[in-house]
């Protein structure tokens, strides 16, 4: 049986209902998880009891997930603990098969702000614009099941915000960690801190935000139409790349967020799909800067790297966008093993560079796959 641990039975944490929250049946909470503790008590003039909502909070804390059953508590935990309290907080269970629909149901009982809503799997991109849809406030941060805030990134988030009227999200800096809560050895630059070091990097091809740590202005994502399914797994770099055109983003320089990385997780899962809508995602940037309509604006699904000519309206796009992918892909053990490694294959035959390739020959040994250690150099030979 989940039991929350003490730290989010401190006096920090509050109920908006004047009576103790009971259990409730799957159907009530599946269909009106907001009902579960979320209501007030009041009368009309002729003594009848009346539900009401609660009044708007200042902040709604987004969170999906998906078998997050093994970082999920701390995470829940660093939010509840935060200095600054006026938020709600929305956990979408993305039909996880773990203990995942247990854990938020248990910290659900014990702290009034939590919205849980549970349902079948329908992916990451739906559930982020239902939790959109669903929020209240005018403020929405994100925060995934596997990281941990810092107890004043919402504070300094919302300051920032409140005296910066011209930004529409701010993120923050990042301490980065393995699984066990350790350090984790980075080399990417740090992500920029004003809107003019923002744009400077996304030429650079630099980091620009980091997911998790955002909080933006509701009004405005909904505005250039939310998460678009297109960009499955980088649905946020096509987001911030849309919402540039429209408002100002930068990051708080204090490291509030401290970032997992490990083996399951979706950027090493998933590195050559991510990496190819990427790709796609800067060069609809591109049209939109230059002026032209986007053709990614009305899909639900990006087309193969081969059909990118004819999306974009102009030959050479599929090379380039291979030639760009072929040296992203080289570190990923993931896109050695799946589609990437076609993609390389392809990007050498068709002229491009040879950076790095051998030394890719040497690591597809190591990894234990000889066969396409032996085809990538004799690919490398003949072309």
């Amino acid at each position: 049986m989940f039991q929350p641990s003490d730290a989010t039975r401190t006096p920090k944490f509050y109920r908006v209902c004047n009576s103790r929250p009971r259990k409730h049946s799957l159907f009530t909470m599946n269909r009106y998880p907001h009902c579960l503790i979320h209501a007030f008590h009041l009368q009309d003039e002729a003594g009848t009891m009346l539900m009401t909502s609660p009044p708007a909070p200042a902040i709604s804390v987004v969170m999906s997930v998906y078998n997050g059953e093994r970082f999920l508590a701390e995470a829940i935990e660093s939010v509840l603990g935060q200095s600054f309290g006026d938020f709600e907080f929305l956990i979408l269970d993305d039909g996880s098969p773990d203990s995942t629909r247990d854990i938020i149901a248990g910290y659900a009982l014990i702290d009034a702000r939590i919205r849980p809503i549970f349902r079948e799997n329908r992916g990451l991109v739906a559930s982020l614009n239902q939790l959109l849809a669903e929020a209240r406030a005018p403020l929405v941060a994100r925060m995934d099941a596997d990281d941990i805030c810092h107890p004043d990134r919402f504070d300094l988030q919302k300051r920032f915000l409140d005296t910066h009227p011209d930004y529409g999200v701010v993120g923050t800096r990042c301490t980065d960690i393995d699984e066990n809560g350790q350090p984790w050895p980075v080399s990417s630059v740090p992500h920029p801190l004003t809107h003019e070091g923002f744009l400077a990097a996304i030429e650079r091809g630099e980091p620009l935000l980091c997911h998790p740590s955002v909080l933006y202005r509701r009004k405005l994502v909904l505005g250039v139409g939310g998460y678009h399914a297109a960009f499955r797994h980088c649905e946020d770099l096509d987001l911030w790349l849309r919402l540039a055109s429209v408002t100002r983003l930068g990051n708080c320089p204090e490291p509030l967020l401290r970032y997992r990385h490990y083996a399951d997780q979706v950027s090493s899962r998933h590195a050559t799909e991510q990496q190819t809508g990427a790709a796609v995602a800067k060069l609809a940037y591109a049209e939109r800067l230059a002026g032209r309509p986007d053709p990614t604006a009305s899909l639900d699904r990006l087309p193969p790297i081969d059909d990118l000519d004819k999306l974009f309206g102009r030959e050479g796009v599929a090379r380039d966008v291979r030639a760009t992918l072929a040296q992203g892909l080289l570190y990923s053990r993931a896109a050695l093993r799946d589609s990437g490694f076609e993609v390389i294959i392809r990007n050498l035959r068709e002229g491009g560079t040879h950076a790095g390739m051998w030394r890719t020959v040497a690591r597809l040994v190591r990894y234990g796959d000889p066969a396409r250690a032996a085809r990538l150099a004799a690919t490398l030979v003949s072309s």
